[in-house]
């Protein structure tokens, strides 16, 4: 579950680029118009509740990872076996 938030996030900041994009070429010369800075807001408290939510996860213990080059801590008494 907490993946797929994360991934409907990340779509979600795909969006607000695009939209941002969008607004910046449309309303170029156009003084009145805020759309592109609303977008920066949107696109901004998307990412801050991205990375929140990644914090979460790490502390949490529900995101991690499972790479085969990294076993992780090793005891002591194992490291100084190795000569390490």
């Amino acid at each position: 579950m907490l993946k797929l938030m994360i991934i409907g996030l990340m779509l979600a900041l795909l969006a607000s680029l695009g939209s941002g994009f969008y607004f910046l070429m449309v309303d170029q010369g156009d003084k009145n118009s805020r759309r592109t800075f609303h977008s920066l807001g949107v696109r901004l408290t998307l990412a801050l509740a991205l990375a929140g939510l990644v914090i979460f996860g790490v502390a949490t213990g529900k995101l991690g990872h499972r790479n085969p080059w990294d076993a992780g801590p090793r005891p002591a008494a194992q490291a100084e076996e190795s000569g390490e």
